[in-house]
């Protein structure tokens, strides 16, 4: 076998790249030779801006360059070049992301893990579903290199996969969402006072009289007479308009659609102003208020933005606690979590919609906002440690397991196609009355029978990133030998125990 002795990345597709480059920069050329000749145009600016950001990505992509040598790993990039000598670098990981289209699409990248702690995903090789076979032959080159200059490298020939559910992601996108959610929370918090404030002063609004001073008219009541010329309503997203005669006390009035269908041309109305605006248009036909905002819905959506990012926050949370799990170790869901944003939001919303700028002036709002928190803390308790690292168990499976009250269907999953589970079809191991079996569902239908005499335990683990998808995050994998060949089978850790016990016995009491 010929050793490498150089690896050398650059995109596959250049010619294409480049043609997106000349292109970008040939519209927005054009765009600006027009926007100087005629003058700005939103169509060109916005056809020169859009071929201009192409053309910007593209070339970012085509001067991408990734080459590794006796001396060690480099990457050059349109704005950043990077390089580390190989004693530097612990591993050579596989970093998974999805790509978000409707078929579930992956994207691989090689993602290097430093003796620091510190990872750096390289812009090359992208290993995309359909060339999967290249991606890892080049990932095996590179990982060649590795080992014949590296240092301490690791043993194990197993490419560690790191994806968003794994220990070895930063999840920036939920720190980013969360903070953004929670800044939006406080935005309109510092609106509520003001709100509850302006609802205060129009519920006390009363009629002007001849007597109030001209400085205080703007907060109280004064009405005026109007006739309407004509409505112009529009669709749900455009303005509908009220027109009067006159132009008195002004040519038009923006409505909603229900308004302007509500109110004929000639109908004779009485206008209501407060602080210079109408609020009320009442005719003998239709009555319009306009709308006046709640502090309490004000308060209600402050709430619910805080508990919106409770969810990334609760995943950032898990990423922190996980921090000294291996890379690849697949984290436990934050799902438990929501039960407790639902439980804070059953007292929360109710409590700042009744009470937005009172929460703690009184006994009866202290209590509630009490009680609450205490369900919060105690929900809170429980998604913790429904969502703590449970260690697997070791292959001796200990005795003190309930024993089988006739037929049971545990949620099972072998994770290769074998005979007995041709295709990943099973979902479930049937255990007790009968030979274990793999079924497709909780039944008998279809099921195809484990040959236990083939299978030795190897060890048990937590799930790992390249184990897919399809393994929930807190589910152990049982590492088997099934004549010679390695298969694993993943399932919850008390179903995995109780299966690999049935597995055994069933191996020294055959059918």
């Amino acid at each position: 076998m010929t050793e490498v002795r150089e690896v050398i990345y650059r995109p596959r597709s250049r010619r294409a790249l480049w043609f997106c480059v000349a292109s970008g920069a040939a519209g927005a050329g054009a765009a600006g030779v027009w926007t100087v000749y005629r003058g700005p145009d939103a169509l060109w600016l916005t056809v020169g801006a859009s071929l201009a950001f192409v053309g910007l990505v593209a070339v970012h992509l085509v001067t991408a360059r990734v080459d590794a040598d006796a001396h060690g790993l480099r990457s050059r990039t349109l704005l950043r070049r990077w390089s580390v000598p190989w004693y530097d670098v612990a591993d050579l990981q596989i970093r998974l992301r999805h790509t978000g289209n409707s078929r579930g699409g992956q994207t691989r990248r090689v993602s290097v893990l430093l003796r620091d702690g510190r990872r750096r995903t390289l812009p090359l090789p992208v290993g995309r579903p359909i060339e999967l076979a290249h991606f890892q032959a080049q990932l095996t080159a590179l990982r060649a290199l590795h080992r014949r200059y590296g240092t301490d490298v690791p043993e194990s020939a197993r490419f560690r996969v790191v994806s968003d559910r794994t220990a070895g992601s930063v999840p920036v996108v939920a720190a980013a969402w969360c903070a953004a959610l929670l800044v939006c929370a406080g935005v309109a918090a510092a609106f509520v006072p003001d709100v509850a404030a302006d609802q205060r002063a129009w519920d006390a609004a009363t009629p002007c009289t001849a007597a109030t001073p001209v400085a205080q008219r703007g907060e109280c009541l004064t009405h005026t007479s109007a006739v309407i010329a004509r409505t112009d309503p529009n669709g749900p997203k455009k303005t509908s308009w009220v027109y009067f005669t006159d132009n008195r006390p002004f040519e038009r009035l923006a409505v909603p659609i229900e308004a302007a269908e509500g109110f004929h041309a000639g109908d004779k109305v009485q206008l209501t102003f407060w602080r210079d605006e109408v609020r009320t248009v009442s005719g003998s036909r239709y009555v319009w208020h306009r709308h006046v905002q709640s502090a309490g819905a004000l308060a209600v959506i402050t709430a619910l933005a805080a508990l919106a990012a409770g969810y990334p926050g609760a995943r950032v949370l898990l990423s922190l606690r996980g921090r000294r799990l291996p890379g690849d170790e697949v984290l436990p869901s934050a799902l438990p979590f929501t039960l407790v944003l639902a439980g804070t939001a059953l007292w929360l919303v109710p409590l700042c919609y009744l009470h937005p700028t009172t929460l703690f002036a009184s006994t009866a709002t202290i209590t509630w906002a009490a009680a609450g928190t205490l369900g919060t803390a105690a929900l809170f308790v429980r998604a913790w440690r429904a969502t703590r690292v449970r260690p697997p168990r070791p292959a001796e499976v200990p005795a003190a397991l309930p024993e089988l009250d006739g037929e049971v269907f545990l949620s099972a999953r072998f994770l290769e196609h074998t005979d007995y589970n041709p295709h990943g079809f099973g979902t479930h191991i049937a255990l007790g009355d009968g030979p274990p079996a793999v079924t497709p569902g909780p039944g008998r239908f279809a099921a195809r029978r484990i040959p236990v005499e083939r299978l030795t335990v190897r060890t048990v683990r937590r799930a790992r990133g390249g184990d897919g998808d399809t393994v929930p995050s807190g589910w152990h994998i049982a590492e088997l030998d099934d004549g010679g060949r390695p298969v694993r089978l993943a399932a919850a850790p008390d179903d995995l125990a109780l299966v690999l016990r049935e597995l055994s016995t069933a191996v020294r009491e055959p059918s």
